[in-house]
């Protein structure tokens, strides 16, 4: 899959993208909603893609069960109703006009429409965005199941949509189009520890933005990335690059109530909020910030989290 660039007033504001996906793959696409609609724009074969646009509503006037129905119809496909209401877990609903649902399962309908498309790709603007998180749990499993024949692309501004259901992350903005590193820690070593930490103080981290070095006393920070070879930290929605590394992060804000919940993540423990079951093997961390963020956690560091927060 290729998107080519695009400029405005002379400014690189898309660059060359070039994605080699395969069946079975998911891949996520965090980045604002000009760039979200310029790279539907460019995929209108519509022999290839399926596109779902953000608040994309249809045949409200229909039941859930019409609509279903309907969608067999048209798509010549042979499954069963009454085993598709089952596999949505609609039953209930089945006999609810599509514009009488909750706004949560009223968006959730639409998006099965991804379900019928016979389009090799599918491209999915915000799918998660309007669900409660029910709706969210029902639509991740189709999708899953969608995967092993299909390639999934998820637009977003929102990493934690991006998680839920995403094999490899990227995001672009005006930096380009860079790739997240979302894997688990089990499979790297510890680093070991060279000094004592209960030995460690300190005042001051410092970042640097437009050539300014920035200080920040440590509870001012939410959470520190390691993001395509730089280390950003986050305090109330905006970031800030870092000299040190995030060993050397961690280290020093150890006795600060830091910890390291992914290989390419530290949280500040003082904004976490909710902790994120996806799946067995799939956790985040939802922070409460200034601006509302989530955060991976590896499924190994989440034992020690718990005995950390005594839960």
């Amino acid at each position: 899959m290729k998107f080519e660039p695009m400029y405005q007033d002379g400014k690189l504001i898309l660059p060359k993208i070039e994605l080699d996906m395969t069946s079975n793959h998911s891949i996520g696409i965090i980045t604002d909603l000009k760039r979200k609609q310029l790279l539907m724009n460019q995929l209108q074969d519509h022999s290839q893609y399926y596109l779902f646009r953000a608040g994309q509503n249809e045949y409200m006037r229909l039941t859930v069960e019409e609509l279903i129905t309907f969608l067999i119809k048209v798509t010549e496909r042979n499954d069963h109703v009454a085993q598709l209401f089952d596999y949505f877990a609609l039953k209930e609903e089945r006999k609810v006009r599509v514009r009488n649902l909750s706004s949560s399962k009223r968006m959730y309908v639409t998006l099965l429409r991804a379900f019928f498309a016979h389009q090799p790709t599918l491209v999915l603007e915000e799918p998660y965005f309007y669900l409660e998180e029910e709706d969210r749990r029902h639509f991740k499993r189709i999708l899953d199941d969608l995967s092993k024949q299909k390639r999934i692309i998820i637009l977003t501004s929102n990493l934690e949509d991006a998680l839920v259901s995403c094999d490899a992350i990227y995001r672009l903005n005006e930096l380009g189009f860079h790739p997240l590193d979302i894997r688990d820690s089990e499979e790297e070593k510890q680093e070991v520890q060279e000094q004592d930490q209960a030995n460690i103080t300190l005042q001051k981290i410092s970042t640097k933005r437009n050539d300014k070095v920035i200080l920040f006393d440590p509870p001012e920070i939410d959470y520190i990335e390691s993001m395509d070879g730089s280390i950003l930290v986050h305090v109330g929605g905006e970031n800030y690059v870092c000299a040190l590394t995030l060993s050397e992060l961690e280290q020093r804000l150890l006795n600060f109530g830091f910890f390291r919940c992914h290989r390419s993540y530290i949280v500040n423990l003082q904004k976490v909020r909710e902790i994120i079951t996806w799946t067995k093997n799939s956790y985040s961390l939802r922070l409460h910030t200034g601006k509302d963020a989530v955060v991976p956690l590896s499924r190994s560091k989440l034992q020690e989290l718990k005995t950390l927060l005594n839960i």
